[in-house]
């Protein structure tokens, strides 16, 4: 029998494996985060309550994760939307239905909150990822556009 999944709200112990799951996200390097900067945003987020970072754990082990933001509104008989975010299994762990499990998960979530619609977006490279997500149901709807923003840092001319 397999082992259970569980998912349960990140916490900052949980930090340095999310770190290491967040570079199987990256498309192009980015900088890496410090653990102290990875606390300090955690301790940020736990204060909004419209965004929650899940982790899921199978035999006491972090196998994935994912972020759940809602978007309130006054449209949609001001029903809330949400938008996942940073979706990500362990490498070795993948296929074995987890990231399955986490998106029923968040689907159960939203259905609770009443949401009208549940987003998310993936990199035109992730091919593999765009046929899980349509095998959950999800089809692609209108475009997506992107901003690159400039660093915090960085001057703009």
């Amino acid at each position: 029998m397999a082992a259970s999944l569980t998912i349960r709200l990140g916490e900052a112990l949980d930090l340095p494996h999310l770190l290491s799951l967040y570079r199987l996200l990256e498309v192009a390097p980015e900088p890496a985060l410090s653990i102290e900067a990875a606390r300090e945003r955690l301790r940020q987020l736990e204060t909004n309550p419209l965004h929650r970072l899940y982790v899921a754990e199978r035999e006491g082990h972090i196998v994935g994760t994912f972020s759940m933001i809602f978007v309130p509104g006054i449209s949609h008989s001001a029903r809330e939307s949400c938008v996942i975010e940073d979706l990500v299994v362990d490498a070795r762990m993948q296929g074995c239905g987890i990231g399955r499990q986490m998106m029923r998960f968040a689907m159960a979530q939203c259905a609770t909150r009443n949401c009208y619609k549940l987003t998310l977006s993936s990199h035109v490279r992730r091919e593999r990822a765009h046929r899980f997500y349509e095998a959950l149901g999800f089809r692609r709807h209108g475009y997506s556009f992107l901003i690159e923003l400039a660093e915090p840092n960085s001057r703009t001319p």
